[in-house]
């Protein structure tokens, strides 16, 4: 999940690179469109996510909500490999990678203990709002880069707190063999 989130955080790299595309104005997606290292680094960041999938399945526990959970982030990740791949579809697959995490969050909420839902509740939260502001964004058109980078942000943020919970929970226990 680490190198996951890192590789979708690569779209920073527009901020040391000459890219020609306004942090302002144009959508985060656009730089898909310029240097290849963004292209690149959304492919990596998709491979991370959909093999991150089949290791949380095993470390979440056996019921529906556990598992929802970490089939999203494996289809975050084909949804990211997708987004490389045809960067000109990067509007209809920026929704559906926002869908996908909304069902990922809404999942957490139904089997993380409290403390831990709690931060699960408030990403959903920001997730609507993020989304929603982007929308409201692209309608009056202003600052449209501003909102979706800050959306890529709240991604970025959402796993990394998922791979954490991931990394410090205890493990589970199994029933020992008997013979």
């Amino acid at each position: 999940m680490g190198l996951a989130v890192l590789a979708y955080s690569g779209w920073l790299l527009e901020f040391f690179l000459p890219t020609g595309v306004s942090p302002v104005h144009d959508p985060v997606e656009a730089l898909l469109t310029g240097p290849p290292v963004f292209r690149v680094l959304l492919a990596v960041s998709g491979v991370a996510f959909l093999l991150a999938g089949p290791p949380l399945h095993r470390l979440g526990p056996v019921h529906w909500t556990a598992r929802l959970s970490s089939i999203s982030v494996s289809v975050f990740g084909v949804v990211a490999l997708l987004q490389a791949a045809y960067p000109e579809q990067s509007d209809v697959l920026s929704l559906l990678a926002t869908v996908v995490l909304t069902v990922g969050v809404i999942s957490l909420i139904l089997w993380w203990p409290p403390g831990w839902r709690a931060l699960a509740v408030a990403g959903l939260v920001i997730v609507l709002v993020t989304w929603a502001a982007l929308v409201l964004a692209r309608q009056l058109d202003t600052a449209e880069g501003v909102v979706s980078r800050f959306q890529q942000v709240v991604r970025a943020v959402l796993y990394g707190v998922g791979g954490a919970y991931a990394f410090i929970k205890p493990a589970p226990r199994h029933a020992p063999r008997g013979g």
